[in-house]
């Protein structure tokens, strides 16, 4: 599998409440637990930047079904929730994503939003893990 991209970003400070700027620039936040979780909520939070990269993949794989199924799309939005839980030895995280489609019939939109998850790389690495390697430098 060859590398045709790579997108990098340096979280500093104390994670969550702390900063994240990819190595463009281009994206810059300050970071802050949710009020839900007992912090300030002044900034955003992992769970939302999930949400957002997920969100777009999955609008890109969308569009690109409708092209091989040559169906116009109009209007299109996709949502995508990230919910973090609380489990016995940790957090995990699920996804809930509702793809919009006016002006397509019901069944043509579930066959699309199926091609799209099975081919959206975000999808992809949830439902099968992507390889991940970690490591420490001093």
């Amino acid at each position: 599998m060859s590398v045709i991209y790579v997108a990098m970003a340096v979280s500093t400070g104390s994670g969550r409440d702390g900063h994240v700027e990819t190595s463009d620039g281009k994206v810059s936040l300050d970071l802050a637990i949710p009020k839900e979780l007992g912090g300030s909520g002044a900034g955003s939070n992992p769970e939302q930047l999930v949400a957002m990269g997920y969100a777009a993949c999955f609008s890109d794989a969308l569009s690109a079904a409708a092209q091989r199924w040559k169906v116009e799309l109009k209007g299109v939005e996709v949502a995508c929730s990230v919910s973090l839980h609380r489990s016995g030895d940790g957090f995990s995280l699920s996804f809930d994503i509702v793809a919009q489609l006016p002006h397509v019939a019901p069944e043509a939109a579930d066959s699309l939003v199926a091609e799209a998850h099975a081919s959206c790389p975000y999808s992809r690495a949830f439902m099968h893990g992507a390889p991940t390697r970690v490591r420490a430098e001093t």
